[in-house]
């Protein structure tokens, strides 16, 4: 698990400063513009690798809930959804960011 997150960690710090070349104010050349593009790629592949194992884990335990006390359905199921919705805006969220470095190619 330790040796996971520090992956996640230098893919995201290689991800950050490959992003800065999206923003500098000079014409971008051809290598910038490899890294904006595998940045556009990991920005979205990992935030929506994210989102699934979130949203998978919120259902599961969600279902759980439910399955073990039936009657407490209505005030677990309608805080899920709402935690859903928020899961899947941050998805979205990384989408618009990779949208805007695609478009600076």
């Amino acid at each position: 698990m330790k040796k996971m997150m520090w992956i996640l960690l230098l893919t995201l710090a290689l991800s950050c400063s490959f992003a800065s070349f999206a923003f500098a104010a000079e014409p971008l050349g051809q290598e910038a513009k490899k890294f904006i593009g595998l940045t556009c790629g990991l920005v979205i592949a990992i935030a929506a690798l994210g989102g699934a194992i979130g949203q998978g884990i919120a259902i599961s335990k969600g279902l759980e809930g439910i399955a073990r006390n039936p009657e407490a359905q209505p005030k677990i199921f309608i805080p899920m959804i709402l935690g859903l919705a928020l899961i899947e805006s941050l998805v979205i969220y990384a989408l618009v960011i990779s949208i805007m470095l695609y478009g600076k190619l």
